[in-house]
């Protein structure tokens, strides 16, 4: 028996539906508005175990986005890319850090609105994150930005409020440095429907 190619695209499209449904979403709440992040425990689970242990440990509350990165604002790197970094916490508020899992293992990319680890060399990501704003093909597996072609560990995705995103990217910054810091109020799983979270600004968990 023969089956349709129409067939097996709706079973695809079915598994990966599947897929998307188990997949936990993060509120990440800051004094500059909300984002709503779905994290890919299904194609990146090394990477998206690691950044929910800091959410459900509570860790990223009180933290900052400190980072902003612009094409005007890197005139040291050849390779430019357009990123937001934050949760960086340091001495004993971080776990051990963890394996590297690449874009090429995982199938994810760095397009707009992607969450990824930062990190040094291959295997030192910890507690730092950083938000995609367009799409940086430079910082999968194979890219330039890195002289190690390993890329960062992609694992999850903004699926509302990159708005604000957009707006921290903006802020004023001394290099890259945001001037001031961004505060990171409270970082939570996220149990209500995107359509129903919230986007006060400046309050307190």
């Amino acid at each position: 028996m023969k089956i349709r190619p129409t067939v097996v695209c709706l079973l695809a499209l079915a598994l990966a539906g599947l897929a998307a449904a188990d997949n936990p979403r993060v509120l990440i709440r800051t004094d500059q508005g909300d984002m709503l992040v779905e994290v890919d425990v299904v194609r990146a689970p090394v990477t998206a175990a690691n950044f929910l242990r800091y959410v459900d440990a509570r860790l990223y509350d009180g933290s900052t986005f400190h980072r902003t990165v612009t094409k005007d604002n890197q005139p040291d790197n050849a390779v430019r890319i357009e990123v937001i970094q934050g949760g960086q916490l340091g001495g004993d508020k971080e776990f051990p850090p963890i394996a590297h899992e690449t874009t090429a293992a995982t199938g994810l990319r760095h397009l707009d609105g992607t969450i990824s680890m930062a990190r040094g060399k291959p295997g030192t990501a910890a507690s730092s994150f950083f938000i995609c704003i367009n799409d940086q093909p430079e910082l999968d597996f194979g890219g330039r930005r890195n002289p190690d072609g390993q890329g960062f560990a992609a694992f999850g995705r903004v699926v509302k409020g990159m708005e604000f995103v957009r707006a921290i990217q903006a802020l004023a910054a001394r290099g890259q440095q945001l001037a001031p810091p961004v505060r990171i109020i409270s970082v939570r799983r996220a149990d209500a429907p995107s359509k129903d979270i919230p986007r006060n600004q400046g309050d307190t968990p």
